[in-house]
């Protein structure tokens, strides 16, 4: 039932399942919790372009998933680096199974040019992998 790990994308990681949709929200919900992340944000994308537009689209959910010890780390370096928290992780319906795909903090933390971030958005990356490969 397990496809491959965790590969590295443009952007972030991303991990293809042979479960269904459902299936695979429970276990990265739960999979986020094992690694210290709480979702504070949920966002259906299929039943908001279905409710704004009229548009069906594949299940699509993007979930803002925050560490708050590291949250707290960051914003202490950096108020501004709000613009970039949470981290995302969006779980989507593909083409034979499920998708879950997370940012790469690193990358995204890189805009800043603030060196005091790289340790934490590191560590970060490495709990989102891990929580990835979990799942």
């Amino acid at each position: 039932m397990e496809a491959a790990k965790t590969k590295k994308e443009a952007y972030g990681y991303k991990r293809e399942l042979e479960m269904p949709f459902e299936a695979a929200m429970e276990r990265t919900r739960e999979a986020l919790k094992n690694e210290g992340f709480g979702v504070l944000t949920e966002i259906d994308m299929k039943a908001k372009l279905k409710e704004k537009l009229d548009k069906d689209f594949r299940e699509y959910v993007i979930l803002g998933a925050c560490n708050p010890g590291f949250a707290y780390e960051a914003l202490v370096n950096d108020l501004d680096i709000g613009l970039l928290l949470p981290c995302n992780v969006v779980v989507y319906a593909g083409d034979s199974g499920t998708v879950v795909t997370a940012i790469d903090p690193e990358m995204a933390m890189s805009v800043t040019g603030d060196a005091r971030l790289e340790p934490i958005a590191k560590q970060v990356g490495e709990k989102l992998r891990k929580a990835l490969d979990t799942i």
